[in-house]
């Protein structure tokens, strides 16, 4: 392209984020922060999905900080969610708690999925109970972080526990989705 403007340059971040090419996002959102186009939210929203799954800790907790006090862009929930993914990948799951409880706005669901897949991943029991809590509170309909929990007390053998979940499951009328495809078989 001749000319991009901040909508181009957000839109290839995305695109390489979200298709496994990080580094390749990563540098091209060096390169716009070396033009003279003007970086917003959601190209911070981009590169930090990028550094999350690149499992780049450092970079992203560096770009957090810049974005505040270079760019003077205050952080949404979006960029709490990815923080948050970003140290529960590397498996620094109190260090993403104490940024949950040091948030100025209320966590949302998207934030506490991550501290709650973190701890899945990691094996982090107590932790994962305390995001379960919160998500129960936010999404009391939705059958994911029941599910969630219950698989990470089966993995640890923690059999009366997970059975207690099913349990709540069943009397809340929980259901797994069926699977389903938008292709249609000729």
């Amino acid at each position: 392209m001749p000319e991009r403007n901040t909508v181009t340059w957000n839109s290839l971040i995305f695109g390489y984020a979200n298709h496994g090419y990080c580094n390749e996002a990563i540098e091209l959102f060096n390169q716009m922060e070396e033009s003279d186009t003007k970086l917003d939210h959601l190209t911070f929203t981009a590169v930090l999905n990028a550094c999350s799954h690149a499992g780049k800790v450092e970079l992203g907790e560096s770009l957090f900080q810049k974005m505040q006090e270079k760019y003077r862009i205050e952080p949404r929930l979006e960029h709490y969610a990815c923080m948050v993914d970003l140290l529960g990948r590397a498996g620094k799951l109190s260090e993403a708690y104490h940024l949950i409880k040091a948030m100025p706005v209320e966590p949302d669901k998207f934030v506490w999925g991550a501290l709650l897949g973190a701890c899945r991943n990691h094996g982090n029991i107590e932790l994962a109970e305390v995001a379960a809590e919160h998500l129960f509170e936010l999404e009391p309909e939705s059958p994911g972080s029941s599910l969630l929990l219950s698989n990470l007390y089966a993995d640890a053998g923690r059999w009366g526990n997970a059975a207690k979940m099913k349990k709540m499951m069943k009397q809340r009328k929980f259901s797994k989705f069926p699977g389903c495809s938008w292709i249609e078989a000729v």
